[in-house]
């Protein structure tokens, strides 16, 4: 027997007497091509430069998530919000490096492990296993996915979710145990929680389809929580993927892609794009916790680059959208990210929203140590105006948010993930940025490494890996 449930509303299920069927793989273009997932775990050593030559200040691991289905799923799929989650990580020192992937096993994706096949339906399906097939224990359960983000804080690496429990991992990447910081998090937090490098705080925030629907909260370089949860005062139950922080603020986008319930009980979207009820900006003192908000035209905005505070207020970079790109009344036509700059006026409760670069991209990424801080360089994935398939970018650019000047490295046929800045390990005030990609033409991926002050030149060193990896979400770069 199997039921349908709604995230956090384990009160409201109706019993299905069959399996979901299992989603079209072969029509989902984030389940083929570089996206396929990949069933295979191990370690590979001794990986040496194919191209060029690994920089000798490059001392340390990049690791990143994303979504790579253990089974076929069953119900629905939706990238990103779907799929286990599965850590790649490359560990470079002494021009060698050092290959590895792992799934995230939660207790759910453990279970399926037992019975060879998918038993949670994906979000969009709301389908949750019953008693018999997945036990006492993890009966009407919704799944956990922490298949989104890597952090390491207070000395732990954590894979993080979209709104379900995260995990932490050990040395080997192995799964060790759910992230509640004592229970504070029962439920989990954000897949984007902001670490500030001045302070060794980190910012989380959480959504939930019941009051109160939006919270924020402080966790201490301990990994104790030191303040919040927090409620912040919004009518509805709105999905928010990223937040950004400034030295004294904190900043929640409050786009109106909604959570509707009555819909998903009849067979509607469990998520309705309204932008008719236009946009909200919270900014919060992180001092006191007072609240000032800002209103404008509805957008919809994946990630945020960063936040900084200038004189008279605040200003924010991020890949802005004019819709999410799925949930009801999404009429599916072409849409693109650009890269604006919104300005938020301590006189006033505008948004001042400037385009700075436009054409497709995202995944935009600073040096982590500036995050809250004034940044003059934003790397992202883009398109070169070639034919690519959805969700894949074959082009990284540099951006000058002051002057919205690019550099460019054209990737040809290589599909690149999320750029992540490298610093240089000799102390220097120079740096790189690293990726996977997955060349198109012969699903053969490798590892980039690109020289931050001229991505255009191109590759400065490329480690052809035996395995594929396919393309997913976010990571980290984690000095030794």
């Amino acid at each position: 027997m199997r039921e349908v449930l709604h995230p956090r509303k384990i009160n409201q299920v109706v019993s299905m007497a069959t399996l979901p069927p299992p989603v079209d793989v072969n029509s989902n273009p984030y389940l083929t091509g570089c996206f396929e997932a990949v069933t295979n775990e191990g370690v590979w050593p001794n990986l040496t430069a194919t191209t060029g030559e690994l920089p000798a200040d490059i001392v340390g691991t990049y690791i990143r998530n994303g979504p790579n289905p253990r089974f076929t799923p069953i119900g629905s799929y939706v990238y990103p919000v779907d799929g286990d989650g599965m850590v790649h990580a490359i560990t470079l020192s002494d021009g060698v490096a050092v290959y590895r992937n792992k799934f995230v096993r939660t207790p759910m994706l453990k279970r399926e492990e037992e019975v060879g096949h998918a038993l949670w339906g994906g979000i969009m399906s709301g389908v949750v296993p019953g008693e018999e097939e997945a036990g006492p224990a993890l009966a009407n359960q919704w799944k956990d996915l922490p298949d989104i983000n890597v952090v390491r804080h207070h000395g732990k690496l954590i894979a993080l979710a979209e709104m379900s429990r995260s995990y932490s991992l050990g040395d080997k990447l192995e799964t060790l145990d759910p992230v509640t910081y004592g229970g504070v998090f029962a439920q989990g937090t954000c897949a984007h929680p902001k670490v500030d490098p001045m302070t060794g705080e980190m910012i989380v925030f959480t959504y939930g389809l019941e009051a109160p629907f939006l919270t924020w909260a402080v966790i201490g370089a301990d990994g104790q929580v030191t303040s919040g949860p927090h409620a912040v005062d919004t009518p509805k139950s709105c999905m928010i993927h990223d937040f950004a922080i400034t030295a004294t603020s904190i900043v929640l986008v409050v786009n109106p892609l909604i959570f509707d319930l009555e819909a998903a009980m009849s067979g509607g979207s469990l998520l309705s794009w309204k932008p008719e009820l236009g946009c909200r900006i919270a900014v919060i003192s992180r001092k006191t916790g007072a609240v000032t908000w800002h209103q404008g035209d509805a957008f919809w905005t994946w990630h945020f680059a960063n936040a900084h505070d200038v004189d008279g207020g605040l200003v924010v970079d991020a890949v802005v959208w004019d819709r999410p790109g799925f949930g009801e009344h999404d009429d599916h036509t072409p849409s693109k990210g650009t890269f604006s700059r919104l300005t938020l006026p301590r006189i006033s409760d505008a948004i001042n929203h400037q385009i700075l670069v436009d054409r497709p991209m995202e995944f935009p990424r600073i040096d982590d140590r500036l995050i809250g801080q004034v940044h003059h360089q934003v790397a992202v994935g883009a398109r070169t105006g070639r034919e690519v398939p959805p969700g894949e970018f074959d082009a990284v650019l540099t951006i000058n948010p002051e002057s919205g000047s690019v550099t460019a490295f054209d990737a040809g046929t290589l599909s690149v993930g999320e750029p992540c800045f490298v610093p240089s390990s000799d102390g220097s005030t120079g740096g790189y940025y690293v990726t996977y990609a997955t060349d198109r033409t012969t699903m053969r991926s490798s590892f980039v490494v690109l020289a931050a002050d001229d991505v255009a030149a191109g590759p400065v060193a490329t480690i052809e890996l035996p395995v594929r990896v396919p393309l997913g979400l976010h990571g980290a770069w984690l000095p030794i």
